[in-house]
């Protein structure tokens, strides 16, 4: 089915409007170039958006966090700046994910935790984007496999048996490892923070129920949903999106409380095809997954709509969102630009990666990624030791590579 396409704006926001009230603190002291953050100035109000240790700033603060998977190196690359800052090691990470400012870098022993020092805080009308210290912050203790979700007040980890621990975020804003609480057991895939809850799905991997905990882990809703073979999930202006076996689960906070609404894909889609990962830009309502070998998934959850993209042999995909090109890294090593509406080939780079096929070989094994933001995309090189910038308004041209002393098999942005 076509969903309607929307244009938007790639442009950046312009630094935000000084008002008269304040946001949060977070104790990071000290600038990204080592330097120290310039003292706020006192006054009789503290500046809207206001951050104890942090520089706002008018565009996004964009910084790649990246980790060999062969040596545990880990760097973070400022897109700012071209800068490169080395972080503590970790020795056998096998996965990375982020929630736009913390790194979690999963091993068998635990989860290492690394500050990447930019992030963004989005007030609907208008967005603030600052910048502060990259550092290590700690270790958390569920190791591979588990799944880490984060908003501004909580960090949710759910370990492979279902096991879910809440810790304190502005803890961990603090540069250390809080007190953690049990949510409990039995939880099918991730805990997710929203709309000052967590939404789960408890039960087994063949039948999930939705539930809705508040944040001392009290079940106070049960909106009657349930999703079988729960697979990803994403966190959109429009809710929360859990990926069932017959599509996905839309989640919303709604008067006060929660509905949920299905998202069919509209046809059978055999197991292999299914979407079980999803990536988005954040704040994106724009989703993408592989849809078996050759093809990708893209659901428009605005409208409430999957399209299926036919590509060449998929390694990865992303997508700025509606109007921008659907980006897929295939296995001859050049990443593709294709129209979400038509399907059409639009654009293909030269070249990026030797043997992408090779690093496909799944999650927790190195393969690239594809990473969006408002106006460039990521693509790391594992073999060539380099990530390449690439410009997507501008027929997938390559804008920068950086060059680098680790083998990047991992990666994730932060500052979005």
């Amino acid at each position: 089915m076509d969903p309607t396409v929307r244009t938007h704006t790639t442009r950046r926001l312009p630094t935000a409007l000084v008002l008269v009230t304040a946001l949060f603190a977070a104790g990071c002291a000290g600038r990204a170039d080592g330097g120290p953050e310039p003292a706020a100035t006192e006054s009789s109000a503290t500046p809207h958006g206001y951050v104890e240790g942090a520089r706002e700033a008018a565009e996004e603060q964009s910084r790649l966090l990246l980790g060999d998977p062969g040596t545990g190196a880990s760097r973070v690359l400022d897109l700012v700046t071209g800068k490169v800052h080395e972080t503590a090691a970790v020795p056998g990470a096998a996965g990375l994910s982020t929630d736009g400012r913390f790194g979690f870098f999963h091993t068998d022993r635990g989860t290492h935790v690394v500050d990447g020092g930019s992030w963004m805080v989005d007030h609907g009308d208008h967005v603030h984007y600052y910048r502060a210290a990259i550092r290590d912050v700690g270790d958390l203790p569920a190791g591979r496999g588990a799944e880490v979700r984060s908003d501004a007040t909580v960090t949710a980890v759910t370990d492979r048996d279902g096991r879910t621990t809440l810790y304190d975020r502005t803890a961990l804003e603090q540069g250390k490892v809080g007190p953690a609480r049990t949510l409990g057991d039995g939880h099918a895939g991730a805990v997710v923070p929203y709309g000052e809850h967590l939404v789960a799905l408890t039960g087994d991997d063949d039948s999930a129920k939705l539930t809705v905990y508040d944040r001392e882990g009290a079940p106070v809703a049960s909106p009657g949903a349930t999703c079988e073979r729960p697979r990803g999930d994403a966190v959109t202006r429009r809710g929360v999106v859990l990926g069932c076996a017959d599509g996905a689960l839309l989640v919303r906070a709604e008067d006060g409380g929660f509905t949920a609404e299905r998202i069919p894909y509209g046809r059978d889609v055999p197991e292999e095809e299914r979407a079980t990962a999803f990536r988005h830009r954040a704040g994106s309502d724009t989703l993408t997954a592989p849809a078996g070998e050759r093809a990708v998934w893209v659901l428009d959850v605005t409208d409430r709509a999957w399209t299926r993209v036919r590509t060449g042999p998929v390694v990865a995909a992303n997508t700025a969102g509606e109007g921008a090109p659907l980006l897929v890294l295939e296995t001859d090593g050049a990443l593709h630009g294709y129209d979400i509406a038509t399907g059409r080939h639009t654009a293909r780079t030269k070249p990026l990666l030797a043997a992408a096929g090779k690093a496909a070989a799944g999650p927790g094994a190195g393969a690239p990624v594809v990473e969006v933001d408002r106006s460039r995309a990521y693509v790391n090189d594992r073999a060539g030791t380099r990530v390449y910038e690439i410009d997507y308004n501008d027929d997938l041209r390559v804008a920068r590579s950086f060059d680098l002393d680790i083998a990047p098999g991992l990666m994730a942005e932060t500052g979005r």
